[in-house]
């Protein structure tokens, strides 16, 4: 069963992407785990993503495009990346899911990918 992980990272966390630092352990902490995944052969795809501040949030309102920089909404923690993996149920995705360095200080949600829709009939 496929179950994206989505890694919830605070924003002193986020921080420490670029800080000269601490960037190294950062990074370092969150190639191990990619590479864990990956490895393991339950990895179906994933990939961190740009800051919030880089995001653009489009609503549709009586008809008409809205189009806003940054995210939706202010909150305390921000999505950092995500992880699709392939395993056999709910048990081993927290499995995974808590070796990620963002269960450490944010949050990791866990949700089962919904399955393809049937061919269309002919």
């Amino acid at each position: 069963m496929h179950y994206m992980l989505t890694m919830l990272e605070t924003a002193a966390a986020m921080s420490e992407r670029d800080h000269p630092e601490k960037a190294e352990g950062y990074w370092g902490g969150w190639m191990a785990y990619a590479e864990a995944v990956r490895f393991s052969g339950v990895m179906v795809s994933g990939n961190g993503l740009q800051p919030p501040a880089t995001a653009t949030t489009l609503r549709i309102r009586n008809g008409q495009r809205h189009v806003e920089d940054g995210p939706f909404a202010e909150t305390k923690e921000m999505i950092g990346g995500y992880f699709i993996i392939d395993v056999p149920d709910l048990d081993a995705a927290l499995a995974w899911a808590a070796r990620a360095p963002a269960a450490l200080n944010g949050a990791v949600e866990i949700r089962p990918v919904l399955p393809p829709p049937p061919p269309a009939a002919a």
